[in-house]
This record gives structure tokens, C-alpha cells and sequence, in this order.
């Protein structure tokens, strides 16, 4: 219809261009906020949510108290919402659109004023053929060809698909149809897939008056993690990332996330990265009339491995004050804020490493005695530059030697122990193939300061002659 016919017909319509993204972004909000009632939570199209609460009911009073307290709260949310409940998601699809009373009909049974509680529409297992018999195709979540090619047969309600041979329909309308009618009926498993990721452990708190205050909050994350600390000590395992859930009163969830270099257990521990986290916030929590229920999730586990203290109670914390002083870093200024060296595969020195968040450091296996490596590498410059630096070398005691005397950065020094070459070839994997090579030579000064520099290229070998290059400094 025409927007001046519409208005013609009803003078009073409010007209209001359609958002799509910004609905998405509100089923969005509304799937986070009915993670209350379980994880599994998924979007349904653009107006519905599926909820696997296989297992959850039983702490809301039930399957029916759970639904009519989620209906509740989305009609004081300002929500119209038709429920329904089934042994299988196809069945329960059905019931919500075609069997609970849409808002109409609850304004007519309860009066003019909303009604306290939803009318959730709810079959019983066992008993889904005989409801969805009356209903019609669409029930089924059919594609709209198909649906049309079986009215045009006659066949116009669930109860006749029902009835009729089911090999002809196959053939005529596509296997597409008798999947659709046995996951309505539970004859083929139909899995709910969760917007986000299920966490392993979970714990909550229900609070019975809303908190505001940051204080509040950092105090409850103490005490659901020490909820949470059996749970992991019993599979032995740590958390290597934490999620702490707010639910507000009006319906609106804050996520709220951090890592950890190493598995945490420990209360203390765990609110000291989320004190880091929520001071970092720009506009802070915006708690408007206070969160009503805090949960915290232990999103990532990892193996957690027991330090054997001396008789003097003291053990080697193996890294772990360090950890936990680039975790507070982190979450206050983000994973990337902080970086660590990591070996990289590559023999030309300034390739070897590579400087990576501290987070996303690859898991080494055992040790290795520095000694070991000591033997099994040359010795390295205790500061190497990012970029050589260029030198200007007055004399060399051969063509292949190292140099006697050589100007960097505006200062001559006269050579007095040197030791080399150690030949780096270019790496032709990465280079031109007519990339020099590198003769790099340990050299001391007279004042006894120590360097290491390169000659790249060789004497004779082209027209252009070698130049030299300051890469590092020794202690």
C-alpha cells in the first residue's frame, strides 16, 4: 500500500522508516539478555530467539515459571512476546507463532490493562503430531515454493503431509520437506546452535537489591570467584580468560572481559585484573538503576601446574609475578599494549625475533639450561639496533680482516682485540638473489667498549666496494 492511501485510511499512523540493523543490534541486546536463563541461546530470523534450557528449568520453578517470568520481564521492557515450548525446536517454533495467543486476544482475556504473566503455548512430549496437525504449512518453516506447490495439490495443513505417502513428496517437493516435518516431530535431531561460545564453568549471583557502586561490584567478583575455585581445582585447571556478565535492570548486559599470561585460581588474583579493567572504562559502567544479577565465566581453561615450595615456604614463582604484572597492564590499556621478543625462524639478526603481545606468546615445551644455549649459538650484542648503522672504516688488516681503525657516529676508534668472522649468507627465500653476504667480527676498542659490526660484501668480488655497518653493542 501506498503511504498517502495508508494515511487517507488512517489519518493517526505514526510512520517510521525501517532500520534493519538497528532492530538486529536490539535482538542482538534481547539474546544477551536471555543468557539469564541459558547459554544456548540463538537468533531466530529477525524477531525470534530459540532457548535451549535442557537443564535450566528446574532453577526458575520449572519450564512454565521460566517462561512466563522471561514474558514478564519483556512486558515490562515495553515487549510484546508470543511463547512456546517444545520437546524439539521445530515443534516449539510452531507453537510460539501458531498456538500462544498473540497480544490481542491477552488484552481481551485479561482486560484492558497488560496481563502479569504470558500465556506460553507448551506441548507435551510425546504429543506433537496431534498438535501441529490442525496447524498450517507454514508451521514448518517450509520455503515459500514448496509451500505453494502443496496447496495447489490439496494439501494445505501439517495433519495432511501428515497422511500422505511420504516417497511421492520427496520426489515432487524435495528431502528438504520430510526434514522439516521430522525435526518438527522429533524423529531427526535438530541442535540449537548458541550465538556465543559456552563457557566451561560459569557462576552467578541473584541479587536481591540492584548494585551500583564499582566497589559492589569488585567485591562480588571476589566472591564468585572463589565459588569458582573448587570447580577448577578439581579438574585442575586454571582460568586463562574471564568474562563478568551484568545484567541492568532494564534489560540492557555489559560484557566485560579479561586474559591472563598464566591459568589464575586465586580471588585476589582475578580482582585485580578486573579493578585494572573497570578503571580503564571511559564512561564506566553506566549502571543507571544497578545490575540485579552478576555472573563470571571462566571462557578459557588451560592446565594449571602446582609450584613445590622449600621447607622456608618460599618457591620460585617461575615467571608468575611478571605475569601477572603485564595481565594488569593489559587489561587496563589493552592486549596490545605490552609486548614480549619470541624466537623467530631466521638467522639474520634482526629477523630472529619478532615482538608479539605478551598474550599471544606460543607455548614453549621444557626449558632449555642457558648454558646449553650459550654453547650451542655465538655470542649475541646485549643491545642490537633495529636498523645497522653506517661506519666508516679507515683501515683493515686484510682484505678479509677486521677492521684496525673505524668512525661511528662522529667518533674514531682505534681497534685493540677483535675476533671473526662469522658469515651470515642472505636468506634466498626472502631476499634477491644477488643479496651480500655479511662477515660480522667482535671488536674492542682501547677504552675497552666492545661492538659488533658487519662488512657486507667482498673485496674483489664486484666493482662497488664493501661497506661496513655498526649492528649492536656488547656489555
Amino acid at each position: 500500500m501506498g503511504l498517502a492511501d495508508a494515511r487517507a485510511m488512517y489519518p493517526g499512523a505514526e510512520i517510521v522508516e525501517a532500520d534493519p540493523q538497528a532492530d538486529r543490534r536490539l535482538l542482538e541486546g534481547l539474546a544477551d539478555w536471555c543468557d539469564r536463563y541459558t547459554p544456548l541461546v540463538a537468533i531466530d530470523g529477525a524477531d525470534g530467539l530459540f532457548l535451549d534450557i535442557s537443564g535450566c528449568a528446574h532453577l526458575f520453578g520449572g519450564e512454565r515459571a521460566l517462561l512466563e517470568d522471561a514474558g514478564r520481564r519483556f512486558l515490562q521492557q515495553g515487549f510484546d512476546v508470543r511463547a512456546g515450548l517444545a520437546s524439539t525446536p521445530g515443534a516449539a517454533w510452531a507453537a510460539a507463532h501458531f498456538l500462544a495467543p498473540v497480544p490481542e486476544e491477552l488484552e481481551r482475556a485479561f482486560g484492558q490493562g497488560r496481563p502479569g504473566e504470558i500465556c506460553p503455548s507448551i506441548l507435551d512430549e510425546g504429543r506433537e503430531a496431534e498438535a501441529l496437525a490442525p496447524l498450517p504449512l507454514s508451521a514448518l518453516r517450509l520455503d515459500p515454493a514448496v509451500r505453494a506447490g502443496l496447496e495447489s495439490v490439496g494439501l494445505r495443513t501439517v495433519g495432511a503431509l501428515l497422511s500422505a505417502p511420504r516417497a511421492p513428496l520427496a520426489r515432487r517437493f524435495g528431502a528438504m520437506l520430510l526434514v522439516r516435518l521430522d525435526q518438527a516431530l522429533g524423529r531427526v535431531e535438530e541442535a540449537v546452535s548458541p550465538r556465543l561460545p559456552v563457557a566451561p564453568l560459569s557462576v552467578e549471583r541473584h541479587l536481591a537489591e540492584p548494585v551500583i557502586l564499582m566497589e559492589d561490584i569488585e567485591r562480588l567478583v571476589v566472591l564468585l570467584t572463589a565459588s569458582l575455585k573448587p570447580d577448577l581445582e578439581r579438574r585442575g585447571e586454571g582460568a586463562r580468560t574471564l568474562e563478568l556478565l551484568l545484567f541492568r535492570v532494564d534489560g540492557a548486559v555489559r560484557r566485560i572481559a579479561v586474559g591472563a599470561s598464566r591459568p589464575l585460581r586465586e580471588p585476589a588474583l582475578v580482582q585485580r585484573l578486573f579493578h585494572e579493567r573497570l578503571a580503564a572504562l571511559e564512561n564506566g559502567l553506566d549502571a543507571d538503576c544497578g545490575f540485579e544479577l552478576v555472573r563470571l565465566s571462566a571462557a578459557l581453561l588451560a592446565p594449571f601446574e602446582m609450584a613445590q615450595a622449600d621447607l622456608h615456604g618460599d618457591a620460585d614463582d617461575g615467571g608468575d609475578t611478571l605475569a601477572l604484572l603485564a595481565d594488569r597492564i593489559r587489561a587496563r590499556l589493552g592486549d596490545d599494549a605490552l609486548l614480549a621478543p619470541v624466537p623467530a625462524q631466521s638467522h639474520i639478526p634482526e629477523r630472529a625475533v619478532a615482538n608479539l603481545p605478551f598474550a599471544k606468546q606460543p607455548t614453549r615445551g621444557k626449558a632449555v639450561p642457558a648454558a646449553a644455549v650459550a654453547e650451542a649459538a655465538p655470542e649475541r650484542p646485549i643491545r642490537l639496533f633495529a636498523s645497522p648503522e653506517p661506519v666508516e672504516v679507515m683501515a683493515v688488516e686484510v682484505p678479509e680482516g677486521p677492521p684496525l681503525r673505524f668512525r661511528w657516529r662522529r667518533v674514531l676508534h682505534q681497534v685493540a682485540r677483535s675476533e671473526g668472522p662469522e658469515r651470515i649468507a642472505p636468506e634466498w627465500w626472502h631476499d634477491r638473489a644477488d643479496a651480500p653476504t655479511r662477515d660480522y667480527f667482535r671488536v674492542e676498542d682501547e677504552q675497552g667498549r666492545r661492538y659488533w659490526l658487519y662488512r657486507q660484501g667482498l673485496y674483489g668480488a664486484s666493482k662497488e666496494m664493501p661497506r661496513w655497518f655498526m649492528h649492536g653493542i656488547f656489555a
